[in-house]
């Protein structure tokens, strides 16, 4: 090769190079930073922006609906942010209004607003050593649902109250008002037993699923014949939430929303073999104490009944809205189209199911009427 030549390609290859490290290099920089953006922002703080404070309601839909359905994310409630505030989105918020200890409406009024923008702006994990001291006589008593979320190294009241439903659900745990190692553990079991990330940081969906637990009839009409009010769904055919609760049909009667509605309050609670026999509020229910709870709640039984019992209960073959399937060893029912039975809950985390099972061995009866 000629010294021209050589000089020539060595020329051409040089500026290949820069022309290289001139788009790599930007490149770099423009994926690094952004990134690091990313990673650091708040969405959390982006979305409260957007929300604004202005009521939201079943119907409304847009950019705001999508911001409020990002902050019950932050705050520990899964939520589909496509921006329409639906029957699972009014469920979602109410209970973020149990946990955060507001009227359970449905309705994001400007009340239920700021509490979510306080429980998911980030202050309590930059405070982390806590908001105050169980000892301080100064600083006013805090009760569960006034901060959220808690998490290790805070103290107060509100820690004490959180410590004592643990223990009074069956986790041990020390009540002195820290939010310590031992606290963290019983949290983490807590949150492992309800089939939820145990990530030891009690939110605000924690905090709704301890109450209910733990509070029945105070916090949430467990146990109670009164009406209740429950998320509907256009037609005769109910569908399942992305929470894993049961949406009402609009169509169906008055009993068969009411029976939805009370297996919506222990569809992800444990399973308890015998739970739910012999009192209502309990711990955990199995196959007939969570179907009987469901029926209770329309004032269909006044007591729990064993499988066995359901063989030769209410009218025999299948109902227009409930039928319900049963033998000595399990049983389950199918609510509007949907299955409410003990063994979805292991995989799906819910007793409600939209897939079938096999009826063969069953006795098939169903409620008079229904």
């Amino acid at each position: 090769m000629s010294p021209l030549s050589f000089r020539s390609s060595a020329f051409c290859v040089f500026n290949a190079f820069a022309a290289a490290c001139v788009l790599f290099i930007p490149a770099i920089a423009g994926a690094d930073t952004p990134i690091a953006a990313s990673q650091t922002a708040e969405p959390a703080a982006t979305a409260a922006k957007k929300v604004g404070s202005r009521t939201l309601r079943s119907g409304d839909r847009g950019p705001r609906v999508k911001a409020l359905q990002a902050l019950l994310t932050q705050a520990g409630f899964k939520t589909a942010d496509d921006g329409e505030f639906g029957a699972t989105t009014a469920t979602v918020v109410r209970r973020f209004q149990r946990a955060a200890r507001l009227r359970p409406t449905g309705i994001a009024d400007s009340k239920t607003i700021a509490a979510l923008k306080g429980a998911t702006d980030g202050s309590a994990a930059r405070n982390a050593s806590g908001g105050f001291d169980v000892r301080s006589t100064v600083t006013r008593s805090r009760s569960l649902g006034d901060r959220i979320p808690l998490r290790q190294g805070m103290s107060g009241h509100d820690v004490k109250v959180l410590q004592d439903y643990l223990k009074r659900a069956g986790f041990t745990t020390s009540v002195d008002g820290e939010y310590g190692a031992g606290t963290v553990k019983s949290v983490r079991k807590f949150e492992t037993d309800q089939q939820v990330a145990p990530d030891g940081v009690t939110d605000a969906a924690d905090i709704d699923l301890l109450r209910s637990l733990v509070e029945g009839d105070a916090a949430t009409g467990t146990g109670s014949t009164a009406p209740r009010t429950v998320a509907l769904t256009p037609g005769a055919k109910a569908t399942l939430g992305s929470d894993g609760l049961a949406i009402a049909p609009a169509d169906a009667p008055e009993q068969v929303k009411q029976i939805i509605a009370a297996g919506n309050e222990i569809a992800k609670t444990p399973y308890v073999y015998g739970g739910g026999h012999g009192k209502w509020q309990d711990s955990g229910y199995d196959c007939s104490g969570s179907v009987s709870y469901a029926l209770h709640g329309a004032g269909l039984l006044s007591s729990a009944l064993p499988s066995g019992n359901f063989v030769g209960w209410g009218d025999k073959g299948p109902g227009q809205w409930v039928t319900i399937y049963a033998k000595s060893s399990h049983m389950y029912m199918v609510v509007a189209g949907l299955r409410f039975d003990t063994s979805g809950r292991s995989t799906g985390g819910t007793r409600w199911q939209t897939a079938s099972r096999s009826a063969s061995g069953y006795t098939v009866v169903h409620p008079p009427g229904l």
